[in-house]
């Protein structure tokens, strides 16, 4: 026994001495790619020598003679930190992520492809002025040359994951700036998925029903279509099944409820307590780790300018310099048609145009996969944009025999010149030059809120598709593409964009709502992403008649649900204070504790309440409860409650209340027998999650914001060391938004929000702040890939100074790059 206990001992030593050395092993390669802030490297490329200071938080300011050397030492600074999420995003505009992941992402590289996001990009090349070709070719040689310094000094191939995948980079190239702009575009577009999911639920529901479901903004008044009588021949079902499939986290293309949001908002020196303008910004996307964000300082001859930048793109998107400040919302600009095409049934490689049947434009691809067979595509055009199978967008459910789908976008063009704005943007010295500049900007479509040292402005920037009047379905559900009045017209004039400067009331600010009302074809768009964030924004901002730095911080944190404050009286308005006695540990009186916790909050989605929990789910309940006998499969379109759909079924507008009448049973239920049943169906399932102490739930075990690693995060173990997690507040309605992801056994965690957070006052412009969702790096073991991250989730930010000597006193490293002999 004795001696079977020692050799039992010497095994698991050794054992334990092999998992050490194993874990030394990977440490040591993984480390090798970290890069040395202090070093110094001869590199050619420059005219002068580059300083790289990176201060505490590891925001570079980057210093050189000319602002091509500047843009040389991004590129190089983006390279160092990373590397990784660059390529990526390349691979993923190339529709190349096969290579690496196999037949998991064959229909992603296939979608890519089909919309031909790279040869747009390549072709925009040509397109920029001198001015902008420059910075794009001295970005690019900036990153090439840390790829050098990578291989010729053996730096862990320049980050970790490249150990586990094909080490062999591509220099990087001008197109692949202009790629990642497209990339942007279809994560932020969603007017394709709005499209078809109308023409479904208009084929389920009759048109009044259909308003109640997708309800236009209350003042827009809009009469709904009817997909099936512009295809009367059609056999379409009623409630197709989804024909797109689960999302793979490598897919840019987010469903409906996760398109842009953002909120950005400013004030003229009359309604500021320090007499400068004021401006807010903070843009959401998708939260991953590393973020999207990489915030920098450039120092370019008209200025230095700081901000946030996207690794690949040389500029800074949304930001300030001493004398502009900009930030960007998503417009919801409805600038994505989908065109119905009629095949000739006698030749299907042709489809129907107004002038007769024309051959479709077509290429053949090879997707190349690893560890499996490569995969040839055929990709078609008509004249309306580029084919897509029925597999994408559920497009197959909306798609008659005989005919396919294309998508018009104005992302697909070999114009885009959208680097070329940003470049003049970012240069301006006033709101005048800035709007000039936007001139040059096409997609994706943004609002644009400016301030310079005496005024603030917001106009939407980006090309607007010009319809005919007589367009059958306004761009509101898929149209018949062989009709001449359904195709477009080229684009709207810049002159006609959304424009306001100087308002009278000393602000202008965007939430992603409506800003004009406009009648059709000038009405930039019928669907916005919100109807809800800027009713409490217009609250705080009236509520002062002076703002300051603090007062805009508060506003950007606000956590208080405007939705929340506006139904609950109307679904709990029968239920509250109502019912007899019940005791304790019955339905009864988890219902009763419910709801008098309900009665007295105050709206505040706070993640250490347990009423926001309540209140999500039974919102969450209540919606399915009243849409599914209505809609069958169509109903997991709808993750998200529909702050108007909810208010028109319990105001009875139009007789939307119907909707609380299950079709399938006998009793004729009312809205207050729906909202009671869903609450009582909500704290079950609260119950059996978070144990039946409704006082121990708590909002933020919920909501939990998930910057995962997009690669490494699947990979059960590491995704404990590359995965951050964050207790979060807010909710899908405040102006500190974190959507929710509303699928899967965890309904709300926090899947998308603001990755950057920015305010800028211009009477002392060095009191600027800013902040990132996670850190600089891209570098799991790095001390930068999640600090930054504490400070988000705290609701507090690092100083945004643009003076050179306070960078250099707090520089924690110094890159120098010398020019080569």
């Amino acid at each position: 026994m004795a001696a079977l206990f020692r050799w039992s001992m010497r095994l698991f030593l050794g054992l334990a001495l092999l998992v050490l050395l194993a874990v030394l092993a990977v440490y040591y390669l993984a480390s090798r790619s970290l890069p040395d802030y202090g070093a110094s490297f001869e590199v050619p490329g420059i005219s002068a020598p580059v300083e790289i200071v990176r201060n505490n938080s590891g925001v570079p300011h980057i210093f050189g003679q000319t602002d091509e050397d500047v843009f040389y030492g991004l590129g190089f600074a983006h390279a160092q930190d990373r590397l990784w999420q660059m390529t990526m995003l390349r691979r993923t505009a190339q529709g190349r992520l096969s290579e690496l992941f196999g037949t998991r992402t064959v229909k992603t590289d296939e979608l890519l492809r089909r919309l031909d996001i790279y040869g747009h990009a390549q072709r925009s090349v040509a397109a920029q002025d001198a001015e902008t070709t420059a910075m794009l070719n001295a970005y690019a040689a900036g990153v090439n040359s840390w790829l050098r310094t990578v291989n010729e000094q053996a730096l862990g191939r320049g980050a970790p994951e490249f150990f586990l995948f094909t080490p062999d980079i591509a220099p990087w190239q001008p197109a692949d700036s202009i790629a990642i702009v497209k990339i942007m575009a279809l994560q932020l577009s969603g007017h394709l998925s709005e499209e078809v999911i109308r023409a479904r639920a208009s084929l389920a529901l009759p048109p009044e029903r259909v308003a109640d479901l997708l309800p236009d903004d209350p003042s827009q008044g809009i009469a709904e279509l009817d997909f099936a009588a512009l295809f009367p021949d059609a056999d379409l079902p009623r409630f197709a099944a989804n024909t797109s499939g689960a999302r793979d986290p490598l897919n840019p293309v987010n469903n409906r409820a996760l398109a842009g949001a953002s909120n950005g908002f400013a004030a003229a020196p009359d309604r500021s307590a320090a007499g400068g303008t004021l401006l807010a910004n903070d843009p959401h996307l998708g939260l991953s780790a590393p973020s999207i964000w990489y915030l920098a300082r450039l120092e370019l001859q008209t200025g230095g300018v700081i901000g946030g930048t996207i690794p690949g793109m040389p500029v800074v998107l949304t930001g300030r310099s001493n004398r502009t400040g900009w930030g960007l919302t998503t417009a919801y600009v409805d600038d994505q048609d989908v065109f119905i095409e009629q095949l000739n049934p006698d030749n299907p490689r042709e489809y129907q145009t107004p002038d007769g049947f024309k051959p479709f434009r077509t290429r053949q691809s090879i997707i190349q996969v690893a560890d499996d067979t490569p995969v040839t595509i055929d990709m078609q055009w008509s004249d309306n944009g580029p084919i897509l199978p029925g597999q994408h967008f559920n497009l197959g459910t909306v798609t008659p025999a005989g005919h396919v789908t294309a998508l018009g976008w104005t992302v697909l063009t070999d114009q885009n010149t959208s680097l070329q704005a940003a470049l003049k943007i970012m240069k301006a010295g006033s709101i005048p030059e800035m709007i000039d500049a936007t001139k040059d900007y096409v997609a994706p479509a943004q609002n644009l809120t400016m301030a310079d040292l005496n005024d603030v402005a917001l106009k939407t920037i980006g090309h607007i598709p010009r319809r005919n009047p007589a367009h059958q379905s306004r761009g509101r559900i898929p149209s018949p593409g062989w009709l001449a009045q359904n195709r477009w017209q080229g684009v709207m004039p810049d002159a006609s964009n959304p424009l306001f400067v100087r308002p009278a009331g000393g602000i202008v600010g965007n939430t992603n709502n409506k800003t004009v009302q406009r009648p059709f074809p000038d009405h930039v768009s019928y669907t916005y992403g919100d109807t809800q964030r800027v009713q409490r924004w217009r609250r705080l901002m009236l509520n002062r008649q002076v703002h300051t730095r603090e007062s805009f911080i508060e506003a950007q944190l606000d956590t208080v649900s405007f939705t929340a404050r506006s139904l609950l009286p109307l679904i709990a308005g029968d239920l509250w204070f109502t019912g007899e006695a019940a005791p304790d540990g019955t339905p009864e009186r988890r219902r009763q504790q419910a709801l008098e916790l309900m009665a007295s909050w105050n709206g505040e989605m706070s993640e250490h309440l347990p009423e926001p929990l309540i209140y999500a789910t039974w919102m969450r309940t209540l919606q399915q409860r009243l849409i599914r006998d209505e809609i069958g499969p169509l109903s997991s379109e709808f993750s998200h409650v529909e702050p108007l759909f909810i208010e028109r079924v319990f105001r009875d507008a139009g007789g939307a209340s119907i909707w609380c009448d299950v079709i399938q049973s006998a009793a004729a239920e009312t809205c207050t027998d729906t909202s009671r049943q869903a609450l009582d169906e909500a704290l079950i399932w609260l119950s059996e999650k978070y144990g039946p102490n409704v006082e121990s739930w708590r909002w933020g075990d919920a909501h939990e914001a998930t910057h995962d690693h997009q690669v490494l995060g699947t990979i059960p173990g590491l995704s404990l060391f590359v995965n951050i997690r964050q207790s979060t507040s807010g909710g899908d309605n405040t102006l500190l938004r974190g959507r929710t992801s509303g699928t899967g056994p965890d309904p709300f965690q926090n899947v998308h929000a603001a990755g950057y957070r920015g305010v800028y006052d211009f009477a002392d412009p060095d009191s600027s702040v800013f902040v990132m969702a996670t850190g600089q790096s891209g570098h799991p073991i790095s001390r930068h890939y999640d600090d930054l991250g504490v400070l988000w989730r705290r609701g507090e930010y690092i100083p945004m100074s643009l003076d050179p000597d306070l960078a250099r006193a707090g520089a924690v490293g110094i890159n120098t790059l010398t020019p080569a002999p």
